[in-house]
């Protein structure tokens, strides 16, 4: 298994093909790079707070927050549907 030593300029240029929207595995075949690198080259540009990665970051967690929010309401709504359902029916 040869070990290559890959300058920051190709690794970054990486990780920004990452954050345009290239997949792991069409740059791995096309660069000639193994997944777990260019994995872990993106999570270490996520931790060194590289602007546009902890941007991407920060929008993939209120994207995740907002979505969990969202199911919280459709579950109170749907609550609420049945109840004014069960009260209707007992009124009449």
């Amino acid at each position: 298994m040869n070990k290559r030593n890959y300058d920051q300029e190709f690794k970054t240029t990486i990780v920004e093909l990452l954050n345009t929207g290239c997949s792991v595995k069409s740059l791995s075949e096309e660069y000639g790079v193994s997944q777990a690198s260019i994995n872990r080259w993106k999570r270490i540009a996520i931790t060194n707070g590289t602007p546009q990665a902890a941007e991407d970051t920060k929008e993939a967690l209120r994207i995740k927050a907002l979505e969990k929010e969202l199911k919280e309401i459709r579950l109170e709504r749907d609550i609420l549907k049945k109840a004014v359902s069960i009260f209707s029916k007992s009124n009449r």
